[in-house]
This record gives structure tokens, sequence and C-alpha cells, in this order.
């Protein structure tokens, strides 16, 4: 066990720079303080471990194998040092952030390609999931932080930040256009084939609680994965689909689909920005978040 870490840099630099003098001058000490802990180190291992030389000083057998390792050790030290200056300097690090499509390419997308052209050293992960997934990833470390929709269930652990507010609608093609301009019971969907989410969406979960409370119980025809896949489906006419507007905007300002009205609002929700309350963000991640309205 070495009893003072102090001894052997002192031992480090004189070794490197083969004299007590340019010891001293890197470590900005004086030369008896060199010499003494030097002296020090030896008595502890109880060898010498520098030899008088005609120019300065020498390792001794002992003192170079000592030397072998704590190069090696202060050289990896030193790169380490480098690492941290680096990330601290954004010149290197990366940043993992968990969300949805809906998410990604309806609000953090921009930020993204405006953080890689102010740092294209650091490398972003994206994990690609629904809200569930991606709480549960922040609660195990997995990410810095992560962009959800409401609703959800968060642990006490966790700070939400509202970033954007969405809006549910219910889309359809041609095949239904008896029902366009029409004001509308939500009861009446009950009639119609219906393109959902599947069921670990916070969206899904959001409509199917809406619903219920306006007493209306669905069976979608369909089921996917993607808001993408059911504007494709509407636009098709396969059913009447539930999406967040943003995914759907192209279409509907086309005319290719129409939007269903209904006599009662559909509530608003919003996106928003999850991380660990209290926790500790990296510096590439925390400087990604400065530039995100309202989270920096």
């Amino acid at each position: 066990m070495i009893d003072n870490l102090e001894y052997i840099k002192v031992f480090y630099y004189t070794a490197k720079s083969g004299s007590v003098t340019g010891a001293a001058a890197l470590l900005s000490i004086s030369q008896p303080a060199v010499s003494q802990s030097l002296k020090q180190l030896e008595k502890s291992l109880g060898v010498p471990l520098f030899s008088r030389a005609s120019r300065g000083i020498r390792l001794t057998p002992e003192g170079q194998t000592l030397y072998t390792y704590v190069e090696r050790g202060y050289e990896q030290m030193e790169l380490g040092v480098e690492k941290v200056r680096q990330m601290r300097n954004l010149e290197l690090g990366e940043v993992r952030i968990g969300a949805s499509d809906m998410t990604l390419q309806f609000y953090l997308l921009p930020f993204l390609e405006k953080y890689h052209e102010m740092y294209p050293d650091i490398k972003v992960f994206v994990t690609n999931g629904p809200t569930p997934e991606t709480l549960k990833a922040l609660a195990e470390g997995r990410i810095d932080f992560g962009v959800v929709s409401t609703p959800f269930e968060a642990s006490e652990g966790v700070k939400a930040i509202p970033v954007k507010e969405i809006e549910d609608v219910f889309v359809a093609g041609r095949r239904f256009l008896p029902y366009k301009n029409r004001m509308l019971d939500f009861k009446e969907l009950e009639k119609l084939p219906m393109i959902f989410l599947e069921n670990n969406t916070s969206s899904r979960s959001y409509m199917d609680g809406f619903l219920r409370e306006n007493g209306v119980v669905l069976q979608p025809e369909f089921e996917l994965a993607t808001s993408d896949m059911i504007v494709q489906f509407a636009l098709r006419s396969l059913g009447v689909g539930c999406v967040v507007r943003e995914f759907a905007r192209e279409a509907l300002e086309a005319g290719l689909l129409f939007e269903l009205r209904f006599n009662k609002l559909i509530p608003g929700r919003s996106f928003c920005v999850v991380q660990g309350a209290g926790a500790s963000v990296p510096v590439a991640a925390a400087r990604l978040l400065e530039l995100m309205p309202g989270t920096g």
C-alpha cells in the first residue's frame, strides 16, 4: 500500500526530467521539497531509487522497475484528465435520449440538427420507443433524458417539463365523405372501422380513457405500431384513424384526408422532457437541453 501518492508524483517527475531541478520546475515546488519527498519514498520502500550521475541523477534497477509501472499509470491518468477536458469543452462525449417516433419527429429533430452542427464530435444515441419504455430507460439510468407525451405515470424521482402542446384528431378518406362537415357524437365512432395505435402507448391509453368517459368503447379493426402507418391506412379508406394532428397535417392540407368534427372538444395534451429529479446531467446532454426552450 502506498503511504503517500504525492511522493509517487514527485518520483515520476524526477525520473521523467532526469533531475531534482527539473522536477522542482515541473511541479512548481522547491528543490529541497523534491529531495525530501524522494527520501521519504525510499525510506518507505527500503531501497534506493536514484543514484548520482555525471549529469543529474539516474534510476537504480529498483527505481527503473517502479518507474515502468508509475509511468504507465500516470500516462493513463493524464489521458483521463484530457478526455474529461474534451468532454467539458464538448470536443468529446455522448448524449443518450429516449423518444418516440412522434416526439422525435415533431419536437426533437430540429434541436438535434442544430446541436450536431454546433458539436459534430458528440455522439447522439436515441432509444426509440413509446412513453412507458422511455420512462423505464430513465429509471434504469440508460438515458440522460427523454421526451414523452402525456398522459403518463412517473415516479417521484422524475421531473417532467411540458414543452409543446399537441392535439389528437380523427381523420378519414374518401370512403367516409358523408361524415365530412357533420357535427358528430363520439358514440357514432362505434359504428365505424377504426385505426388506432397499439395498446402500449400513452396516446392509445389517453384516447381509450377519454372515450370511456364519454360512454364509448371501441374495438379497432386495425392496431398499428406507428402513427405514420395510421395515416397511410386512412388514405386508403381502410378506416377512421386516430392520430396527433401533426402526422396528418400534409394530407389534411392537400385535401386527401378530412378531420371529423365532434360536439365535444378532445382535451389537448403535451410533449414533456423528463429527467431524473436531482440527478446530474452530463455536460453534453446539458448543452442540448439548453438549446430546447424551457428545459435548460
